[in-house]
């Protein structure tokens, strides 16, 4: 039996509900199921119980994750380098969390290729990220937008396009039936008739958790519709990184049910009934790379309401029929910070969404559904999980077999971080 191709991966943890430990916990998976790889993961980007190592069922020994503060240390990848002697790194989130790695690349990539799943947000092209794209031997990217970004900044490097996936088995539209049964064990009684939207979105800065509040109550004090629409937001209300979203509530005087907040981390399976018995999913994010709830709630038949910015355009439509509604930015910000010197937001107007929300409320519930239907079938053809996890192993073996590792590295030019930074 030959021996399997190792590789360490570092991302938000792959068992934790974010989208990018989502879409590692995929990538994994569909490695894993080759029987041809193994894995250890430095499981990062959330609170631990404790630091245990783990090894994942069903896969034992080829799948243990590490749990880590942020996404690890250069000692713990020297130490994993020596003790396990790795074939490749794979990396997923903003590259401003990984110049730390990046610049021990000199002490990585002569023994192993370095992978790295892109997540950007937006234009102008960043050419200050010049230095991160070319440390690494491939680059897969989330969206055309992070595609057009990378193959612009370091057109050297080899590029991959690789939207994000959905479980179209686990994400898909209920019956009418199921769907009538769940609304009501799931909604108070005052709340069954009522047009549903959703936001299923981490309360930061950049998602517009505290605008969208403020502007649905503008929207339903504008058209009398109080008791007749809610919003439900699954969210961390009091998240140190956002507003404090209960404040927000109590002084609109918003006490009648019409915004609600869902706080309990829960399975996909019950994520995807959540879609169902909504009306509409919502993200008016400033900037967003991908933006998986809105593709979730289309894989499950659910219309939605999008800021038509970074990966989130490409889902509302095709280019001929539209899922939802799409709202262009009618305006850009140009925001930074020490390590992301400028970036665009873009920003929708409240007149805007507020004609978005009218569109979908006035809509009857069978065109919705018609939406939405043509949603799910997008979502099957562009951004399905059979075809994510056959790139994915196609992309890591083309890697493996170009590059190669330790004894038989191959490909690397010498040219590191530390020289170009």
């Amino acid at each position: 039996m030959s021996k399997k191709i190792k590789i360490l991966t570092l991302s938000d943890h792959p068992l934790s509900p974010s989208g990018v430990g989502t879409q590692t916990k995929y990538v994994i998976e569909a490695l894993l199921k080759t029987g041809r790889y193994s894995v250890i993961s430095l499981g990062g980007a959330m609170k631990h119980e404790n630091y245990q190592p783990i090894q994942v069922d069903p896969y034992g020994e080829d799948w243990r994750i590490i749990p880590v503060d942020g996404y690890g240390t250069q000692e713990m990848i020297r130490s994993i380098l020596r003790t396990e002697k790795v074939d490749a790194v794979w990396i997923m989130t903003d590259p401003r969390f990984w110049g730390w790695l990046w610049s021990m690349e000199n002490e990585i990539r002569p023994l192993c290729p370095i992978v790295y799943y892109h997540v950007w947000d937006n234009y102008p092209y960043p050419m200050y990220n010049r230095p991160y794209y070319i440390s690494n031997d491939h680059i897969a990217t989330i969206s055309k937008v992070s595609d057009d970004i990378v193959r612009n900044v370091a057109p050297e490097v080899d590029c991959t396009y690789v939207p994000h996936a959905v479980n179209g088995d686990i994400f898909k539209p209920n019956s009418l039936e199921k769907i009538k049964e769940d609304r009501e064990s799931s909604l108070a009684p005052a709340d069954r008739e009522k047009v549903i939207f959703f936001w299923n979105n981490r309360n930061a800065r950049r998602k517009q958790s505290g605008t969208l509040i403020f502007w649905f109550k503008d929207w339903l004090d504008k058209n009398n519709l109080n008791d007749k629409a809610q919003l439900i937001m699954h969210t961390d209300p009091k998240d140190p990184h956002g507003q404090d979203l209960e404040h927000i509530l109590e002084h609109l005087q918003l006490t009648n049910r019409e915004v609600l907040f869902s706080t309990k981390k829960i399975p996909p399976e019950h994520l995807a009934a959540f879609y169902n018995i909504v009306d509409c999913t919502i993200n008016i994010s400033d900037a967003e790379g991908f933006g998986l709830a809105t593709l979730e709630s289309l894989s499950c038949g659910t219309p939605i309401i999008v800021n038509m910015t970074g990966g989130l355009q490409e889902q509302v439509t095709d280019g001929t029929n539209w899922f939802g509604v799409g709202l262009k930015p009618n305006s850009k910000s140009i925001i930074g910070s020490q390590q992301v010197p400028y970036i665009y937001e873009d920003r929708i107007s409240k007149e805007q969404f507020m004609s978005a929300l009218n569109k979908i409320y006035y809509m009857t519930s069978e065109a919705r559904r018609e939406m939405g239907a043509k949603g799910r079938e997008h979502v099957l053809k562009n951004y399905n999980f059979e075809t994510f996890n056959k790139q994915w192993v196609e992309l890591m073996d083309s890697v493996m077999e170009k590059h190669g590792s330790w004894e038989n590295r191959k490909e690397y030019n010498g040219i590191y971080f530390g020289e170009v930074a």
